[in-house]
């Protein structure tokens, strides 16, 4: 269940290479699926087509298309699919776990009962709300994440991690039992909604609300970034990292605070999806290595490649109609998760 350290050292001329190698690949990946999404859907965009209309030489409807529906929606994915991945690759840092991420840990369950209780009161198209949706995802994802903490941790033996995976998946089931117990009084069109918004419906797809979540994302990943070393000795145990000097407890809150930060922000405009936490970091480590100066920049573009990916699926596999980028996600994370529950011993 422990990540070992690398024995090379990270700066080596082998890892750099490997690591760019990989991260290009990821990145013209995800260029080339950018290039496929916006060409996806009933109307089609020729790459030619794309190319006149971003040079502001296309039609009125290729111009709405492109910039009202498509362009907006593939970003709030990579976006989405960016922080998901960091915070599950910082969660398991720091549980040195690698099961653990946000929506397993309940950390999207309490993000999803404060937006359930905003669309109970406010239209889901009102303007300013938009703007304080992640904010009160993170308070409902920051309780969640305390409660789960505080039931976790021991003062004897520090942060029990086997303890944090079981009460956060006790704490995502009751949060789900209150949630569905205040849909059951909404209007129609909320309470479809609501259950769009769990299945993991990307609702977010204008302008607005990539403004309403780039802050946060330009804020917490750089900071997340910056603490690679740190958490680099937190996956060594606890009584190796307080050898080491560091103040595990502080630095354990910070990271989990900027984890529930990423993830809540990122699931309050795209619906509940889980698993991008769980498989995007395990497979940058698998490709890079347990470093996370490395494996953090690779996490975030597996994890926007995933949900970009996911995302196209949807919309195309059953047009005109879509079904929720979360049901394709876990369509995939779902076996890799139980593939990694075998391999790991809880």
């Amino acid at each position: 269940m422990k990540h070992g350290l690398n024995k090379q050292d990270p700066s080596s001329p082998g890892i750099e290479r490997r690591f760019m190698i990989v991260l290009f690949t990821v990145l013209a990946l995800i260029v080339v699926m950018l290039l496929t999404s916006i060409n996806t859907g009933i109307v089609t965009l020729t790459p030619v087509e794309v190319l006149k209309t971003l040079l502001g030489q296309g039609t009125d409807r290729q111009e709405l298309v492109l910039f009202q529906f498509r362009l907006p929606r593939i970003v709030i994915a990579m976006l989405v699919g960016a922080g998901l991945a960091v915070s599950g690759g910082v969660l398991q840092g720091i549980t040195r776990n690698p099961l653990a991420e946000p929506a397993i840990l309940g950390i999207n369950a309490g993000a999803g009962l404060m937006v359930t209780l905003f669309v109970a009161f406010f239209p889901v198209a009102s303007g300013m709300p938009i703007y304080a949706l992640p904010l009160l995802a993170l308070t409902g994802g920051g309780v969640t994440a305390a409660i789960i903490f505080g039931l976790s941790y021991s003062r004897s033996e520090g942060l029990l991690t086997t303890r944090m995976l079981l009460v956060g998946i006790g704490v995502a089931a009751a949060i789900s039992a209150v949630m569905l117990l205040l849909t059951l009084g909404m209007h129609p069109d909320k309470y479809q909604f609501v259950v769009s918004w769990l299945a993991g419906s990307i609702w977010g797809t204008n302008w607005t609300f990539v403004l309403a979540l780039l802050p946060w994302l330009l804020i917490l990943l750089p900071y997340v970034y910056s603490k690679s070393q740190t958490l680099n000795i937190l996956s060594l145990g606890e009584q190796m990292a307080t050898g080491l000097g560091a103040s595990v407890t502080r630095e354990q809150i910070m990271l989990l605070a900027a984890a529930v930060g990423l993830a809540a922000s990122s699931v309050s405009v795209s619906g509940g999806i889980g698993f991008v936490g769980l498989v995007a970091p395990h497979l940058a480590r698998q490709l890079v290595g347990p470093r996370h100066q490395l494996q953090l920049p690779v996490a975030a573009c597996i994890g926007a490649l995933l949900v970009l990916t996911a995302d196209m699926l949807a919309r195309w596999i059953l047009q005109p109609t879509e079904l929720a980028t979360g049901v394709v996600v876990a369509i995939i994370g779902a076996p890799y998760f139980l593939y990694l529950l075998a391999k790991t011993r809880v």
